[in-house]
């Protein structure tokens, strides 16, 4: 006889069949969250400082061909003709002229010393002169009153000790150090060979501490500038203090620089350069950080950010709206270009309807390529990813975006402040990190001045003598 129990019922055939229905939902679920893992991390692979905002420091090996905005000029590279070189042009006093003279004649070897002279040639070497220091002695006489006192004359300023160094030679150690981001080692070495300063280095490393100090009046009249300004770029960087993450702020124009130290990066931290929620009331271009939304100023976003996330994506998805947003972008820009040049001061506004329909309808094809990912069940709103977060920025500040366009004082990208902050991270590379919070600031408020002094064509090492000197430049306050 047959098992009976060995033939299976139909009610059990059916809870195999609901049993392989849920692992195969299961197996789905599973394969389209790791699709979505392993795509997540092929897009950060391939991210570089080309196509996001990674800075450049994190290529590693693999350095991104350059992407430029700039289109070809049909120019050829290098010099172009009729440019006025770089040569030294000849002086009518110089400051030695030592005659040559012929001893013997270059074909019979007569002597040619009394010869009358038939011609003459010149050449100018244009060198440095030997440099030591110059050392001066200040004597403060002490003389009897008829009242019987004694008075004593006092020494200059600079004349601090016994024997101290003068300001040209301070000033000189502070601007290696903070302009040309040489380490304290390093500039003791090319001082002793250089200019036969023998200076030790605790005496360089408290420069810009010292210097800080006498920075106060610039300071603030440099934030009152700002403050002032029509348009101020304001950007940030991360840096390492006292082996802790620590942000450093950038407040931007033509004519300013100004670098401040903060813990973070949130609306305080922003607050404590002086500058937002201080009386600024022209257009703040930045990256998109939330936290400058906070100020209720008028603002611009940097568009090189745009066209590097556009470019990003268009690798990643193979989507053409991406490239087409990022070409009407640079269209756009040549245009406000061309018409600078032309001394306008705004595009025709039918031009610029045409350009913000082209716009809004690349933006409407985004989003029709790129739904909302479906809801996970999770608490919260789910992530958007960065294709939805970017075409919602474009979205929501469209003005802002396109700022550029419409005011021809607001700049396309936000590289007034990107390229002021850009040299705190060569002084990373350089030192690796600051010891000390004092120190750090110390370095930034001489960065600051000399920055600003370069921006308005002084000087930058004589501006640092001036400030060792007791007479600190400062800008000139609208």
């Amino acid at each position: 006889m047959s098992d009976s129990s060995a033939v299976p019922t139909v009610g059990s055939l059916l809870a195999r069949l609901e049993e392989s229905d849920a692992l195969i939902t299961a197996l789905k679920t599973g394969v389209g969250s790791l699709r979505s893992t392993v795509a997540t991390l092929d897009g950060r692979l391939k991210k570089n400082s080309q196509n996001s905002s990674k800075p450049p420091s994190t290529d590693a090996f693999t350095k991104p061909p350059p992407r430029s905005l700039r289109r070809p000029s049909g120019r050829s590279p290098g010099k172009q003709s009729g440019d006025p070189g770089m040569r030294p042009e000849p002086v009518d006093t110089p400051d030695v002229v030592p005659i040559h003279e012929p001893d013997r004649c270059g074909r019979c070897g007569l002597d040619v010393s009394q010869g009358p002279v038939t011609g003459e040639r010149f050449r100018q070497v244009f060198d440095l002169p030997a440099i030591r220091l110059h050392i001066t002695e200040h004597r403060a006489r002490t003389r009897q009153c008829s009242c019987g006192h004694q008075c004593e004359a006092p020494f200059p300023a600079e004349a601090t000790a016994t024997t101290c160094y003068g300001p040209r030679i301070q000033g000189l150690g502070a601007y290696l150090m903070g302009r040309h981001h040489l380490p304290v080692a390093r500039t003791a070495e090319l001082m002793a060979d250089a200019f036969g300063a023998p200076v030790s280095t605790g005496w360089l490393a408290s420069l810009q501490p010292r210097a800080k100090k006498l920075l106060e009046p610039f300071l603030e009249a440099a934030r009152a500038r700002v403050r002032h300004a029509g348009v101020a770029h304001f950007d940030e960087t991360g840096a390492r203090v006292q082996g802790k993450l620590a942000w450093v702020h950038v407040a931007s124009t033509g004519a300013v620089t100004l670098l401040h130290l903060a813990p973070a990066r949130s609306g305080g931290s922003i607050e404590a350069g002086g500058i937002l929620g201080h009386g600024f009331n022209g257009v703040a271009v930045h990256a998109g950080l939330p936290a400058y939304r906070r100020y209720p100023v008028r603002h611009g976003l940097c568009n090189a950010h745009h066209l590097r996330e556009l470019a990003g994506i268009a690798e990643a998805g193979g989507q053409d709206w991406p490239l087409r947003m990022a070409d009407l972008l640079v269209e756009m820009l040549v245009a406000v270009d061309g018409a600078k040049a032309a001394g306008k001061t705004s595009l025709n506004k039918w031009v610029l309807r045409g350009y913000r329909r082209r716009y809004r309808r690349l933006i409407a094809r985004g989003v029709g390529l790129n739904p909302l990912p479906p809801p996970t069940g999770k608490r919260g709103r789910p992530a958007m990813g960065p294709v939805r977060s970017l075409l919602k920025r474009l979205d929501t500040y469209e003005d802002d975006v396109l700022r550029f366009a419409h005011d021809f004082t607001v700049s396309f990208d936000n590289n007034h402040a990107e390229r002021d902050v850009r040299m705190v991270k060569l002084q990373q590379k350089v030192s690796g990190s600051w010891r000390s919070w004092e120190g750090a600031e110390a370095f930034l408020a001489v960065r600051s001045y000399v920055g600003t002094a370069r921006k308005q064509g002084k000087n930058a090492g004589g501006a640092l003598r001036d400030l060792f000197g007791g007479n600190p430049w400062i800008p000139a306050t609208p």
